[in-house]
This record gives structure tokens, sequence and C-alpha cells, in this order.
């Protein structure tokens, strides 16, 4: 019970952000018995296809070493050009036997883990020089791990190595019997297959290896409960930081609604809990505009924007109400409310024609045209 809990036991499978981020740190699972041994096959291999052409051919540059005329041994000119063809064909009888090593350490490690360019697995980590910590991974399990694989692999090989000599025994003495040019090329046949061998030998090595590696990859990458619930928070991302995000953006948002109240041509109240600001532009056609909405504190703000500013107030506790649930800021008013708010504009139009002289006051609005869908009944003093 306590272990479900506290989840301190990395019981859960990884993640695919956690096998992600392994890998760009440059962990990945690697076996380096496997590696050994596809190198020293490639490398035998090559070296019983290849070695009787390179035996040959050191064979004779050292014959032409050897047997140099002293008065091209004292041309200085000469020994040049000669050790330029000597590097030439050294090369050129290497060569197989080389990219064969090449092709077969860039492909092994296919096998397991893949190719990885991680500069996270370059980067110093300087809590390696602490001695404290040298220490304990010297007596740790991975420790114990490795050098039972150094004996097993000692083990392993000199079981191979005896076993080659005791079989191959009577062809090494006959070796010294034969001439020189036979007894080089009969010595690289006999190496490569000894090496074969041998190779062959540390599979059994590379199979425990393999599934050691596997296994203790699989742990390293074992998540807790606390940790995967951790892990989707951060991808979600978390309650708090969203409920913050949100309360910012309605907080800028509310400044970009104020901003905009001092162009309003009216503000429609309900009168305390609701207020609405309303602008027409007859130049750009369509229906007026929502530029601000809000209730209680928010309303209140509005209202003293809207005195601050001398636009006229409006109390319409049914239209406000129907705009403020039918609308969203900025954008136009529905059509069902197009007569009503038209009264409205009108209304406050021939106020302004009042105060300017040029007209009568105009009656006070009556009941205003809300369509019954638009309607939204509340208790006036307080908010729907």
């Amino acid at each position: 019970m306590a272990e479900s809990e506290s989840g301190a036991d990395k019981t859960e499978d990884p993640t695919d952000k956690r096998k992600r981020d392994s890998r760009e740190k440059g962990e990945v699972i690697r076996s380096k018995e496997l590696n050994t041994v596809a190198v020293m096959l490639a490398g035998t291999g090559a070296v019983l296809t290849y070695g009787g052409a390179l035996a040959q051919t050191f064979l004779t540059l050292m014959q032409k070493s050897f047997t140099l005329p002293r008065e091209v041994i004292m041309d200085e000119r000469y020994m040049q050009i000669f050790l330029l063809q000597a590097t030439k064909d050294a090369y050129m009888a290497t060569q197989p036997i080389l990219l064969a090593l090449l092709i077969a350490s860039l492909l092994s490690p296919l096998a397991l883990g893949g190719w990885l360019f991680a500069a996270g697995g370059m980067a110093p980590k300087f809590g390696r020089l602490n001695p404290f910590t040298g220490i304990k991974r010297m007596f740790s399990v991975n420790s114990v791990i490795e050098l039972l694989k150094a004996i097993g692999k000692f083990v392993v090989i000199l079981m191979v190595a005896l076993l080659v000599l005791h079989k191959d025994q009577l062809e090494l003495l006959a070796i010294a019997k034969e001439p020189l040019d036979q007894a080089i090329i009969h010595s690289v046949q006999v190496v490569g297959w000894s090496s074969v061998w041998m190779a062959a030998g540390l599979l059994i090595v590379a199979a425990i290896d393999v599934p050691i590696q596997l296994y203790q990859g699989r742990q390293k990458l074992l998540m807790t409960k606390q940790e995967v619930r951790d892990e989707y928070k951060d991808a979600e991302g978390r309650p708090e930081v969203k409920g913050r995000i949100r309360q910012l953006q309605r907080e800028a948002s509310q400044r970009r609604m104020m901003a905009n109240v001092p162009t309003a041509d009216v503000i429609i109240t309900n009168p305390t809990h609701y207020a609405v600001a309303l602008k027409y532009d007859p130049e750009q056609g369509g229906a007026p505009v929502l530029l601000a909405k809000g209730t209680d504190f928010v309303a209140l703000k509005i209202r003293e924007i809207g005195v601050a500013h001398e636009i006229q107030l409006l109390e319409s506790p049914a239209l406000a109400r129907s705009i403020y649930y039918s609308t969203e800021v900025d954008a136009q008013i529905p059509a069902g409310l197009y007569l009503a708010v038209a009264q409205v504009l009108a209304y406050v139009y021939q106020i302004r024609q009042h105060r300017a002289g040029r007209g009568k006051r105009p009656k006070p609005l009556d009941d205003l045209p809300i369509p019954e869908d638009l309607k939204r009944d509340a208790d006036p003093d307080t908010p729907a």
C-alpha cells in the first residue's frame, strides 16, 4: 500500500518523451561485446580472404628493401621515390581489411541502439571528477557485472586459444620446415582461422551481454508514478500556470476593451449590474459593434469611463442583458436587435441635437422591441 501511495518505486514504463530525452543526452543501449565481435569477425574474414595477397605484397616489399643496389641507396631522390611507392603498395594491400573493419564498426551499432549524434553526450560532466562518485561507481553492481564479463571473456578466449593450439600444433610445427614464401602465407591463414574461432567464442559473451544491456537500459528508463504525473502536467500545462495565463489574457483583453470605451456612441446599463458599450460607424456600414461589456465591477468601470468622456448612458435592463449574452466583444449585434438598437441610437442622436440647441428633447424610450429568443430575464439587482 505504501509503495502505491508514494510512487517512489520505478514501476511505470518509460514515456516517449523520456526515451527521446534519453537519446538526446546520448544515453542509448550499447553492447561493447557485440561491437567487438562484429569488428573481429569482419577483420578476420577479410584477413582470410585477402591475407594471401597481403602477405605476398609485404614479402615483395621486404625482398626489394633488402636487395637495393649500392648506387640506389646512396641516391636520396630514389630513396624518397621508393619509400612513397612502398607506402602506396602497403596501403593498397591493407585497404580491403581496413575497409571491412570500417564497415563493421559503422554497421554494428545498428544492431543495438542505432546511430546517435547527440551534443548532450559530448558535454563535459564535471560530476565525474568527484572522487567519491568514482569510488561509488567502482563498487557498484554495474562494475561487478563488467568485472564478471572481463573474466568471462578471458576464460573463453583462453579456452578457445588452447583448443586451437592443440588442434593446429602439428600444422604450426610444419611451418618451420616450409620455404619462406609458403610459410608466411601459411602463417597468415593459421592466424586468420585462429582469430575466427576466438571471435566465435566471444559470441557466447555477446549473447549474455546483450540481454543484460537491454534489461539495464530499460530499468534505467523506468519511471515512478509521480514522474509520469509530472511529465503529463508539463506536457498538458500545469493547472496553476494555465490559470495564471488565462488570468493574464483576461486582464490584457479587458485593458484593450476599456481602451475602446471612449469611442463608443452609447452605453446601455442594467443599471447597476450590466453595462454594454456600442458604436455605429455609418461610413463602414453594417450593424453596430459591441466595444465593451461587463458585470458588477467591470460594468461600474465602463460607466465611469463613459461619464468621464461624456458618453450617453441609457438605462435599459432588458436590452443590456440581451446584448451582453448574445454578442461578443468586437462583434456586430445580432439581427434580432437591429430595431431596438436603432431606436437607441436615434434617441442618442436626438439628445445630442437637443444639447446643441438644434432640437427639442426627445421623449424617454418605451419598451424596446426585443425578440423572445434574445431576451434574458433576470432580477435587476443580481447578475444572471
